[in-house]
């Protein structure tokens, strides 16, 4: 075996202390941080043989992931329908469900394995306002009130994907990072074509966070 060879496994085994909750997330979950407990427990399980989240993202799983994930629920109203597009490990969709349970949410995802996944989590987590349509965006048929997706893709491309998913009026939100501005530039070019009224940066989850969300979100006419 090489020297690289050698390094490579040394490195898959490599093992990861898990971040402890932080006291932020109770106040951010409120009556569902056992809900929130049990799915980061399974993101722990799962992830890494899943594909799901890595055994490097552990030491941030609750900062860099659930939690910026749940605070996006800050911008949805109960009642509204949302699509998390791409949803892979539940990512923002699961956490934005416990955080805010009065909307509905479906989680879009086209992979057997993490759809199916997904379904176990909803299931065993009790997620009454959550169901999961495995599927690429383009197949869905469906129209929502807010459209989510995280590292899905860059945000012109990400715009052609949901668009149509979006009821007229609707938003799409974006978790996005130092790009954000750079990214808007970019799909101003397709503006009139999809019929965008606008896009604003947002930050969520201040109250909460040393370091707040960064949203994209886009409104339709």
């Amino acid at each position: 075996m090489s020297v690289q060879q050698s390094d490579d496994v040394n490195v898959s085994r490599e093992t990861f202390e898990v971040e402890v909750e932080p006291a932020s997330a109770s106040l951010i979950f409120g009556a569902g941080i056992d809900k929130a407990r049990a799915y980061a427990a399974a993101l722990v399980r799962d992830g890494d043989e899943l594909g799901l989240l890595g055994p490097r993202e552990m030491p941030k799983l609750w900062t860099r992931h659930i939690l910026n994930s749940a605070v996006v629920a800050e911008l949805v109203e109960p009642g509204k329908k949302v699509a998390d597009v791409g949803s892979g490990a539940g990512l923002p969709g699961i956490p934005m469900a416990i955080a805010q349970p009065g909307a509905t949410y479906v989680l879009i995802e086209p992979m057997e394995r993490r759809s199916n996944w997904l379904q176990e989590q909803v299931d065993s987590l009790g997620l009454t306002n959550v169901r999961v349509h495995r599927a690429r965006a383009e197949e869905v048929g469906e129209v929502f009130d807010i459209v989510t997706a995280r590292a899905v893709s860059a945000l012109p491309k990400l715009l052609r994907m949901t668009v149509p998913l979006t009821r007229d009026g609707g938003e799409i939100i974006a978790l996005k990072g130092s790009k954000a501005a750079d990214e808007i530039e970019e799909a101003k070019k397709l503006q009139k074509k999809l019929k965008i009224s606008g896009f604003e940066i947002l930050h969520t989850g201040a109250e909460f966070l040393a370091e707040p969300t960064l949203v994209v979100r886009t409104k339709l006419i």
